[in-house]
């Protein structure tokens, strides 16, 4: 295929045609020149192939497929090869229904609990959230078919989600909303990007060519195309000079005209347009040339595989003994979910799925009774279900009890309303507790939730969103079958109250502040050293993992090297199981606004009884960088490192220290203002205030200690490096001239 020969023998009309989809889910084609149609769906957990007339929304009939765990439950995993097994099989379906790009994976942050649209995204993490991310597009790819990565960017809620704006500082957005889309970029390297509906400080995402030029293309080197959301077009010329190449949906041609109009008027370079235009051909030579029309997709094996992910995604939250279950026991599987499991979202990524199967019809080798315990599409209490569900729990060994949010909560389109479970749900759970000691409460659901009886229950497994075969995948965990290996991805704080977005979440008439900056999740609770209900990377096995041995191979590094990180894990147990092992960089005495610590690491290990592994991490300098305003750019403060390993954010097992020197000096301006601290920032800066520190002899200390008390040496440094530089004049170390000499030395370039 000769794209520049297609584009040569193409008229303006026809270039600007290419710029639409051809309907619903078809680019357009040019029959007159040979150019031909390539059909996207949706995604990302699964083929949302519609038949017929299509819809973003999932009202008309897409094909039977499977449907996999959505994101909330893989980010759980913490394992890279499982997001790029996933990828790898919806490649072969896609494949199998000629479809050349799937709409996913979703890689906006949790900023808050409560959007409706949280469990199609990973993390509240930037760095997790990339990796995996990555993972899938790899996975998917190597099949032939694009990813497209969503929703560039910022786009964080479903309230106002087309026309509202997302407002924060420079350094917020690169730190904890870029990253993860940086990753699909350089490691994944998606050959699609969908652009969000909402703007970004007042410019809509479409028409922003700060960020569709200027970062994606001429920071991030990206040379893919990107997509509308579907309907996120306002202005069409000005997307397409901001960096906006294909505009979905199509079919009216509307816009078509605006473009000829503008190039004849001369508002819209041709050359510009043409550079639109082969970026949309180059996805469509791809297409063309990694076709595999043989590919059958063996659906009973992906379904399977379906369940066997589910398995390795839920996160085992607490466990007092209740868990595993002995088969020989009496179980009462109580709740509506152990029947019609909730196993996916609504919205654009829902899946048609012929059947999901129950934990009910998995138990047929258990002694298990059921009682419904709730009505899911009833709010209020229901006498009758929770006395027949109290006497199947007292009559048995061990009570299940699944639970959750109804699909009502989490949908596309809308945010929740707030962390809470149906009344009716807690109120079982806490009555049930009451008559039957060994209760297990298995969660069904796409983000965090409020657990008022979280005391009162010895067991909690959670598994999200787990996909058609969710409720197979919890009897497997449930009897010991399979291990529980799944880590959070995101904070489960005590109270919505708590989170840090709460004062400004949704925002008022679109507009949204961000005024939590980078502390979001787990960067925040730590900060605040508040108490959560589970911590971020939390998730418990049925055997136990000693960490030892931490090694840097070296002791200090200028930013440029990498550092080589090894520690060894082992199981110390007595059932063969995974382990998430997480590294987190923390800078022991930062000058700028850093959080406690940053996941930079993070590897799944697989372990039989008294097995030992090494686990190895490179930190390269973004490991230990922050974005910094003044220079656009990632910097290092030269300073000690500390280099945490963990089972979670809050159980951190080693620790080993490495000093980092940084090589990328702050442009800075001194003043006699400037204070003496600043002096830290820069390398002429240093040295001079290690000669004026030198000068401080030991007796003036022992005497500043005789007449103000042990603290003034501390308080004398501290003082010091809070004054204006004038001061060194005020106190007689320099003269004027000597002070205007030493700014002249520190300003020069």
């Amino acid at each position: 295929m000769d794209i520049r020969k297609w584009i040569a023998e193409m008229t303006l009309e026809e270039k600007a045609s290419l710029c639409s989809g051809r309907d619903f889910w078809h680019s357009q084609n040019v029959d007159r020149v040979g150019i031909p149609s390539a059909m996207m769906c949706d995604g990302p957990h699964g083929l949302r192939k519609q038949k017929g007339e299509g819809d973003h929304l999932g009202i008309n009939v897409s094909i039977e497929t499977v449907c996999y765990p959505t994101a909330s439950a893989l980010a759980a995993s913490f394992d890279r090869d499982l997001l790029r097994d996933l990828g790898a099989t919806l490649g072969e379906e896609c494949q199998a229904e000629d479809v050349a790009m799937l709409l996913g994976p979703g890689l906006n942050m949790k900023r808050s609990p409560l959007c409706g649209r949280n469990f199609e995204y990973f993390s509240e993490d930037p760095y997790l959230a990339g990796e995996l991310g990555a993972s899938y597009i790899r996975g998917l790819q190597g099949k032939g078919v694009a990813a497209c990565v969503k929703h560039f960017a910022a786009n964080n809620q479903e309230t106002r989600r087309m026309s509202g704006s997302s407002n924060l500082d420079e350094r917020t957005l690169h730190e904890i909303y870029l990253p993860a889309f940086e990753a699909a970029v350089k490691k994944g390297k998606t050959r699609s990007i969908m652009c969000a509906y909402n703007g970004i400080n007042g410019t809509f995402c479409a028409e922003d060519k700060m960020l569709l030029t200027d970062i994606l293309r001429e920071k991030w080197g990206y040379d893919g195309f990107v997509v509308t959301d579907w309907g996120a077009v306002k202005d069409r010329v000005k997307g397409i000079v901001a960096g906006l190449d294909l505009e979905m949906p199509g079919g009216l041609g509307v816009q078509d005209g605006d473009i000829v109009k503008a190039v004849q008027e001369g508002r819209l370079e041709e050359a510009k347009l043409d550079q639109t235009v082969e970026r949309i051909l180059v996805f469509l030579r791809d297409y063309l040339d990694a076709r595999k029309p043989e590919t059958v997709a063996d659906r009973k094996e992906m379904s399977e595989k379906s369940g066997a992910f589910a398995a390795q995604c839920a996160v085992l939250l607490k466990n007092e003994g209740v868990l595993p279950i002995d088969r020989t026991k009496k179980i009462a599987f109580i709740g509506e979910f152990a029947d019609r499991p909730r196993y996916q979202g609504a919205g654009s990524s829902h899946i048609n799925v012929p059947h999901a199967i129950s934990a009910l019809e998995t138990a047929s080798g258990l002694d298990v009774t059921y009682a419904q315990g709730f009505d899911v599409h009833r709010e209020e209490r229901n006498d009758a279900l929770l006395q027949e569900a109290l006497e199947a729990a007292w009559a048995a060994d061990v009570a299940v009890i699944f639970a959750g949010l109804p699909d009502a909560y989490e949908t596309e389109g809308a945010d929740r309303d707030d962390m809470g479970m149906p009344q009716a749900q807690n109120r079982l759970i806490a009555e049930v507790a009451k008559v039957q000691k060994n209760v297990a409460v298995v969660l069904h659901g796409g983000a965090p939730m409020e657990l008022p009886w979280a005391d009162q229950v010895g067991a909690i497994l959670c598994m999200y969103l787990g996909g058609e075969r969710v409720g197979e995948a919890a009897v497997k965990l449930l009897t010991g079958e399979e291990n529980p290996c799944g880590k959070l991805a995101e904070t489960w704080p005590l109270r919505l109250e708590d989170n840090p977005s709460y004062l400004n979440f949704p925002g008022v008439d679109g507009q949204v502040d961000y005024r939590e900056g980078i502390y979001i999740g787990y960067r925040y609770y730590d900060k605040k050293k508040m108490e959560t209900l589970f911590p971020f990377g939390h998730g418990l096995s049925y055997t136990e993992f000693a960490y030892s041995d931490l090694r840097l191979d070296k002791a200090a590094i200028p930013d440029t090297e990498a550092l080589t990180v090894t520690c060894k894990v082992k199981n110390v147990g007595s059932m063969a199981g995974k382990e998430a092992v997480q590294l987190y960089v923390r800078e022991e005495n930062p000058h700028a606004a850093r959080p406690v610590r940053e996941l930079k690491g993070f590897e799944k290990v697989s372990l039989r009884p008294g097995e030992e592994k090494e686990v190895r991490f490179v930190l390269d300098k973004r490991s230990f960088a922050y974005y910094e305003e003044k220079i656009h750019d990632w910097y290092v403060e030269s300073g000690a490192y500390a280099v945490e390993i963990g089972a979670s954010s809050r159980d951190i097992r080693l620790e080993g220290s490495v000093q980092v020197q940084g090589t990328v000096e702050i442009p800075m301006t001194f003043t006699y203002e400037s204070a003496v601290g600043d002096l830290r920032k820069t390398a002429k800066g240093r040295v001079f205030l290690e000669q004026m520190t030198a000068q401080s002899s030991r007796a003036s200390i022992q005497e500043d200690t005789e007449a103000m008390g042990e603290g003034s040496s501390k308080m004398d440094e501290r003082m010091m490096f809070e004054m204006p530089l004038r001061s060194i004049v005020s106190f007689g170390r320099m003269t004027m001239d000597q002070l205007d000499g030493l700014l002249a030395v520190l300003n020069a370039e």
